[in-house]
């Protein structure tokens, strides 16, 4: 789909601001094509290793596109975007960041590993021995400025968007952000090539890439949260050919989440013989985190769904 404005990465920002000044003014119904920086602020490249990793800068990682004001847009207002279309970058990367992850204490060192796969076919990237990850673009930060003055991390999400990391805010869904503020002011970025629900060691297959996206307004909308209409089936580029399910029951949700994903970094370790750091990260780009059960109390249970047609 054609845009009739383009934003450029070098219009981004790292942190949720509403006294950030536009980048763009848009009227609803307009397209806007923009690029975005991968994940670590551009400060890992396709020929990184552990030493780029060690030096990354906190303060410059998940910088998003923007903002744009879109006209008209008031508090109690819902943005609806649609999700037109990605222009992959052909490259990506996925680490394990000390102190970051759900098993973070289990996995103390550091660990990188570099993509490349074909940014107009999209035929699953390769990882390590056998292992082919199929790949679904979509955009892990995409939100609006909050209410609060100052300056916000672009860390955790919030009521109106930002780092939600859903793996089907993906070409052709429809999202709708609630407005806190006047003009919106929404930012997109931390763009990947694939991701597992939960992306359970921390980052996905961080890919910069461009997004092209159009912008309606529905008025008087009182959303408290996002919300996303998907154009059809989500799992489809994982089925064929079932899944590994490993588990984790208790009264803790989190706690039962770690072991659902130990369990699985343990199967792949002793089945194919990947170091656990490797198989923690593979989880994180293509294992789906579910809760299964949520009501027979005392206890619940959270699976981890391993695609098995990564490692045919």
């Amino acid at each position: 789909m054609r845009s009739s404005h383009t934003i450029h990465r070098h219009h981004h920002h790292f942190g949720w601001d509403n006294a950030n000044t536009p980048a763009l003014v848009i009227a609803p119904g307009d397209t806007v094509e923009f690029e975005t920086v991968d994940s670590s602020g551009a400060q890992l490249n396709p020929g990184s290793g552990l030493d780029d990793l060690a030096r990354l800068d906190f303060g410059k990682v998940n910088p998003v596109t923007g903002p744009i004001h879109v006209d008209g847009a008031e508090p109690g207002d819902a943005l609806k975007v649609t999700i037109h279309a990605f222009q992959p970058s052909g490259w990506g990367w996925t680490a394990n960041i000390p102190g970051f992850g759900l098993l973070a204490d289990q996995f103390q060192e550091p660990a990188l590993h570099i993509w490349k796969y074909d940014p107009s076919s999209l035929a699953p990237a390769v990882y390590g021995p056998g292992g082919r990850v199929p790949l679904k673009p979509f955009a892990g930060t995409i939100g609006l400025a909050p209410a609060e003055p100052g300056l916000h991390s672009i860390v955790p999400p919030r009521a109106c968007g930002g780092n939600m990391d859903v793996r089907d805010l993906a070409a052709g869904t429809e999202l709708y952000l609630p407005v806190q503020v006047k003009g919106a002011l929404f930012s997109i970025g931390d763009t990947h090539a694939a991701q597992g629900d939960g992306e359970v060691c921390g980052t996905a297959i961080e890919s910069p890439m461009s997004v092209v996206l159009s912008f309606e307004l529905v008025k008087g909308a009182n959303l408290g949260m996002p919300r996303f209409t998907t154009p059809g089936p989500v799992s489809r580029h994982l089925d064929g050919e079932g899944y590994e399910v490993t588990t984790g029951i208790g009264p803790d949700l989190m706690q039962a989440a770690r072991a659902a994903v130990s369990g699985m970094i343990d199967l792949l370790s002793g089945r194919f013989g990947m170091k656990p750091v490797e198989a923690y990260m593979l989880c994180s780009v293509c294992a789906d985190l579910r809760i299964s059960e949520i009501v027979d109390v005392p206890n619940w249970v959270v699976s981890l769904y391993f695609p098995r047609i990564v490692l045919r």
